[in-house]
């Protein structure tokens, strides 16, 4: 169920909502580096010290962002299998209290 409109959940949102998110925090800080990086270089003329600094940068920051995520992800995963009484990945068959 979604929380916000009473409506159920697609099983394809979450997913989507995880590309989109992982996405926007690969492009959005690559680009504004790369873009700044090499305005801050034409400005104080120290080509290409700007331009890979930022990048650099901009690759842990989006490393580190994409890590957070993806385990809130897995943790709310998780969650949702413990309230169905399910372990992390098990189809129910061999759980005891799954009956056929």
């Amino acid at each position: 169920m979604d929380k916000q409109s009473g409506e159920p959940k697609q099983w394809w949102q979450p997913a989507v909502n995880l590309f989109g998110q992982v996405t926007g925090l690969i492009v959005i800080p690559i680009v504004a580096a790369l873009y700044g990086g090499r305005a801050l270089d034409r400005k104080f003329q120290s080509e290409p010290v700007f331009f890979l600094g930022l990048t650099v940068l901009a690759i842990l920051i989006s490393t580190v962002a994409i890590v957070r995520i993806s385990s809130r992800y897995m943790r709310d995963i998780e969650r949702e299998a413990r309230k169905k009484n399910q372990p992390y990945g098990s189809t129910g068959r061999d759980n005891p209290k799954h009956e056929q």
